[in-house]
């Protein structure tokens, strides 16, 4: 699958809400290189690394799913306190390939080690010798496929002599179409803030488009930052903001076997270290995070395979936040509820149906749901002023919002989704043609 730039450069947008892409410049400690490994038909870059010349402290959270990728596995692996590269490979997941597939990282990691200790000898004053433990790895793409060591291998002195020392929109453009599989967009955010004097930036590219409803993690998510942040610091901000964002999101109900959301701080800024979760210096940080990530999380969505329909769907006044989030997700999950929205059909009687299968206690008396600003059920009963016909009309705006009002509690949760279309098929079938 080629990528069309023409996407990148769109004036227009699936989600009108969503913001154009922001002008990601350069981050001091973060280096960037993209090349073509040919693992795809159609030649396009393939292959993608991040490079910290000083090393970065470094967070991640993983998927939950019983079965995970190598790369996964090699991450784990790994207990160092910095990494200084990050290599993401698209069109093959490098899962379920057993010995073969994690042994292609022991080879691919030491050779990139040996290429970036030689860089930093051409180049630093007081060169690092890398070892082939502070290398992490993204994977994304086919399940099962026999991982593509020599294709691989062959382009990393070619990919590290790209090493641009200085980045702008464009190269981080093309790191985030590097990673695409079947997105049809690239996935890039920003925040900038302070920490105490210190103006500080946030940057994050990401890529999702099926497979996606995360459990602790997305499909492949980065953030970076000149913060100076300490990993255990970073884990706990990251775990924090991920309940919110893209463990907010649901595609097609599926978890994949790779996911992962990292942060990496380079601690270039100059600001005393955060090393206290209680810091007052680093809220301003905590929601500027925040924020990143609820972008990268709404574009994964806004850019669903086949999607023509950005949902929110909001759950208020439960009990506690888990049995809101089992309500929104029994909505956002449910294929009748998408492709009635697909059809730009009012069907709320399959967003009852979801509610009721949710397995959350209700009182139906004290149950309003609306779609928009349109109320369709007040207090348990149809409400006398509801309109089908002003509900088709809502009904074929981009952005759909349904709120459920339990009525039970104060805690709420709020979940993003999309709808489901002929072209869900037509993708999903296509998949590895």
């Amino acid at each position: 699958m080629g990528i069309n730039l023409g996407n990148f450069l769109s004036s227009q947008s699936k989600n009108k809400r969503m913001k154009e892409f922001q002008d990601l410049d350069h981050i001091d400690g973060v280096s960037i290189s993209t090349i073509c490994a040919n693992l795809y038909k159609d030649p396009r870059d393939d292959v993608v690394m991040f490079y910290f010349r000083d090393g970065a402290n470094y967070a991640s959270v993983y998927t939950q799913s019983k079965i995970i990728s190598e790369n996964i596995k090699w991450n784990l692996s790994n207990k160092v306190k910095k990494v200084f590269s990050l290599l993401i490979n698209t069109r093959n997941a490098n899962c379920f390939t057993g010995k073969q597939g994690f042994k292609s990282l022991e080879k691919i990691a030491e050779l990139i080690s040996e290429q970036l200790t030689k860089k930093q000898k051409e180049d630093e004053e007081k060169p690092k010798k890398i070892k082939s433990k502070e290398i992490i790895f993204g994977c994304t793409g086919t399940i099962g496929e026999t991982f593509p060591e020599e294709k691989i291998k062959i382009k990393i002195p070619d990919l590290i002599s790209k090493i641009k020392y200085t980045q702008n929109k464009y190269i981080w453009m093309k790191a985030a179409l590097g990673m695409m599989t079947t997105d049809t967009q690239p996935k890039m955010a920003m925040e900038e803030c302070l920490i105490g004097n210190s103006r500080i930036k946030i940057f994050g590219v990401a890529k999702g488009s099926g497979m996606i409803q995360p459990n602790m993690a997305t499909t492949l998510g980065y953030i970076f930052t000149d913060a100076d942040i300490t990993n255990i610091i970073l884990k706990k901000l990251l775990k924090k903001n991920i309940s919110t964002t893209f463990n907010a999101i649901s595609c097609d109900s599926d978890t994949s076997t790779n996911d992962m959301v990292s942060i990496f701080s380079t601690g270039k800024a100059k600001h005393s270290k955060i090393n206290n979760i209680n810091d007052v210096k680093i809220r301003e940080f905590d929601n500027a995070l925040n924020k990143v990530l609820l972008n990268l999380a709404k574009r994964v969505v806004t850019d669903g395979e086949g999607a023509s329909k950005f949902i929110t769907i909001k759950v208020q006044n439960c009990k506690n936040e888990n049995d809101a989030k089992k309500i929104a997700f029994s909505i956002a999950n449910s294929p009748l509820i998408k492709t009635a929205i697909a059809g730009e059909d009012p069907n709320w009687g399959r967003v009852i149906m979801a509610i009721g299968k949710a397995n959350v206690p209700i009182n139906i008396e004290n149950l309003s749901i609306k779609f928009g600003e349109i109320i369709i059920i007040q207090n348990g009963k149809l409400s006398i002023n509801y309109n089908e016909e002003v509900a088709s009309e809502y009904m074929k705006n981009n952005n759909i919002d349904i709120t459920v009002n339990i009525s039970k509690g104060s805690k709420s949760f709020t979940a993003y989704t999309m709808d489901f279309t002929k072209k869900y098929i037509e993708i999903n079938a296509d998949y590895r043609s």
